[in-house]
């Protein structure tokens, strides 16, 4: 489909790529993966047509429609959610309306046997054939199902896209790239602005995608999920690796072993021959020997370590003070925006040193009782944080705050006190600003880099109780990994808002689902949460239960009993939708075979007597033909969600 020949890059003097080549198959699912800066984002848009490449080509970029979503994008007001999202289906709108002007235009006519009639007649029949490709059918629901599966609700579809924050636009943005069928999506970075019910609705969506699919993401449970080939960008160069993320990890670890040790035993070999050359350089005896190493070591191909960034470094947040054993107590806490009631009746009770997710869909609340916590909100009821708790937050736009004009290492200068001054360096070290990046203007910074400085700046304070709203939002891997191994050293309380699974993943001890202006408590970690719920669609939450408080063995009992009967009911309904899938498809077979009849009739105009009736039959007919197929979609769909609650 797409194909990358030899893409080199240079910005002046700066080597970005250097002669990079791969393929891009139908049904790919490509994991783009290196460090920040390695020049993912910039490959992408050099697939998707949008920078041109210092050498090299793209071929078959005009043969194959290439839908991109970028980080950041040009966003245009005046239209509803459902309108802008609807633009996706521009195409299908104007060959349907194309359709119906060709339908009356033979309706009307009487010359069944001249040249102009056969071209309309033609011109119809191609207009169909398109529409059937672009699969047209049940365009409305299909739109708002995406919209649904967003995380859009119902009442929001008649809203102005200028009422929403520009995350929630660029879910309306992705809406439109998924509604429009590309032959290649390019994603880079879609799950930074999605809540975890959403991230995992798109991993469903992707992996049963038509066409292939090349995703930028620092999210390794949704690379694991939705990438069946990865390719890492280091040191200049591409690796293509035809497996997904995790297996990928394994391969490159033994890769780059593999590698340190050939270049340990060169680096042995040559440094023996040049103790030798040195050695004997000045002695007329070894002459000949001296030359012929000489020789040998212009030869040797110097093998190059990839850059790989370390993962052993340990920081830790500054040692936080004793505090009360209760951090924080809230009852009946209210909180609305004008008429929009957002949180009700809310009681919650954190002790000393626990660690806590805030999870739920985007606009239930959770971003807001944070910052009620850390005293930025007015409220009703109380919020009461505990004896000598000194509180350090996080803001999704912390990274704005910082002041632009200053260094990195001013801006770690001016709070760092003690000891911490001397080290400076090493801590942004740690946070991988080395060398001339400490003094590199922050306003220069990528997003990441503001928001790994933002975080170092936290790091710094002896807070302990730490708010944190989507703290791994443009970080990579490498800078999640340090942050979670020093949050979970610390020693303090963590209420931490998070959609990233594999980050929330054995450091939680208690999630809280925000649901209905309430919040709900699961005791244990994030993928007891997932599990419990079997979030696998955002609909699910609405039946998913607080575990209840049982004896062990009446539970273990208790569960199995409810384990075998809730099978054996899904079993019922899975052959019971099963049936009306097939009935379903007889139908759709029934009416597309007629459609196809009366196509033939309309070429031999001859066997059609009365024009305007047939015209009307056929709209009947593909009307019932949609409404079949629509419902064939539903009945499909509930036979997946039934087999994923069974399994």
């Amino acid at each position: 489909m797409l194909s990358l020949d030899n893409i080199s890059v240079h910005f002046g003097g700066f080597e970005l790529f250097n002669k990079i080549s791969f393929l891009i198959n139908k049904k790919d699912r490509i994991g783009l993966v290196g460090k920040n800066g390695a020049g993912k984002s910039t490959l992408v848009k050099i697939l998707a047509s949008k920078q041109e490449p210092t050498e090299g080509r793209v071929s078959g970029a005009s043969e194959v429609s290439i839908g991109y979503l970028p980080q950041q994008m040009a966003l245009i007001d005046g239209r509803t959610v459902k309108e802008e999202s609807r633009r996706a289906f521009d195409e299908i709108l104007t060959l349907q309306k194309q359709a119906e002007e060709q339908g009356i235009a033979l309706s009307t006519r009487t010359d069944y046997e001249s040249d102009e009639y056969m071209k309309i007649a033609q011109r119809l029949a191609e207009i169909n054939d398109r529409l059937n490709l672009l699969d047209s059918n049940q365009i409305e629901s299909k739109l708002e199902r995406t919209l649904r599966g967003l995380g859009f609700m119902d009442s929001d579809f008649d809203r102005q896209t200028s009422e929403f924050s520009g995350g929630w636009r660029m879910r309306i943005e992705l809406v439109k790239l998924l509604l429009s069928k590309p032959d290649v999506l390019l994603l880079d970075e879609p799950t930074n602005h999605l809540d975890i019910m959403s991230i995992q609705w798109l991993e469903r969506f992707l992996s049963n995608y038509h066409g292939a699919v090349v995703l930028i993401s620092h999210d390794r449970t949704f690379l694991n999920n939705v990438t069946n080939r990865t390719i890492e960008i280091v040191a200049k160069r591409a690796y293509d690796y035809k497996v997904p993320y995790s297996a990928f990890v394994e391969l490159r670890k033994e890769q780059i072993e593999t590698q340190m040790a050939a270049y340990r035993n060169q680096q042995k070999m040559i440094e023996e021959t040049e103790d030798f050359i040195e050695r004997f350089r000045y002695k007329a005896t070894k002459a000949v020997q001296v030359q012929s190493r000489i020789k040998q070591l212009e030869k040797v191909e110097r093998i190059e370590i990839d850059e790989v960034e370390k993962d052993s470094v340990n920081i830790r947040f500054a040692e936080p003070p004793r505090s009360g054993n209760i951090a924080l107590e809230i009852k009946n806490l209210g909180k609305s925006y004008g008429s929009h009631q957002v949180l009700d009746n809310i009681d919650l009770t954190i002790e000393r040193g626990k660690k806590i997710a805030f999870v739920g869909k985007n606009g239930e609340g959770k971003t807001t009782l944070s910052r009620i916590i850390v005293n930025e909100l007015d409220y009703t009821g109380q919020c009461k944080v505990g004896h000598n708790v000194k509180i350090g937050y996080f803001a999704q736009n912390q990274d704005e705050l910082l002041d632009g004009n200053k260094t990195v290492f001013e801006t770690i200068d001016d709070i760092a006190v003690g000891d911490i001054r001397k080290n400076i360096k090493g801590i942004l070290g740690a946070f991988l600003f080395r060398g001339e990046d400490v003094d590199k203007k922050v306003r220069v910074l990528s997003g990441g880099e503001k928001t790994r400085l933002a975080l170092v700046k936290l790091m710094l304070e002896p807070y302990n109780m730490l708010v944190l709203d989507e703290p791994t939002n443009h970080l990579d891997m490498n800078t999640k990994d340090i942050l979670k191994n020093a949050l979970m050293n610390y020693q303090g309380t963590v209420l931490l808002v998070s959609h990233d699974r594999e980050f929330l993943s054995g450091m939680v001890d208690i999630v809280y689902e925000f649901k209905d202006k309430g919040i709900k408590e699961y005791l244990g970690g994030i993928q007891h949460f997932l599990d419990k719920c079997n979030i696998e669609n955002p609909d699910d939450l609405n039946i998913a239960a607080a575990p209840q408080k049982k004896n062990s063995d009446d539970k273990e009992t208790s569960d199995n009993k409810l384990q075998y009967l809730e099978r054996k009911e899904l079993d019922k309904q899975i052959r019971k939708v099963t049936k009306q899938v097939e009935e379903s498809e007889k139908m759709i077979s029934k009416y597309e075979a007629e459609l196809e009849k009366m196509d033939n009739q309309l070429i031999s105009p001859e066997g059609v007597e009365d024009h305007a009736q047939y015209y009307k039959d056929y709209q009947d007919i593909k009307l019932k033909l949609e409404q079949e197929m629509e419902k064939w979609e539903q009945l499909n769909f509930e036979v997946e969600e039934l087999e994923q609650k069974k399994n």
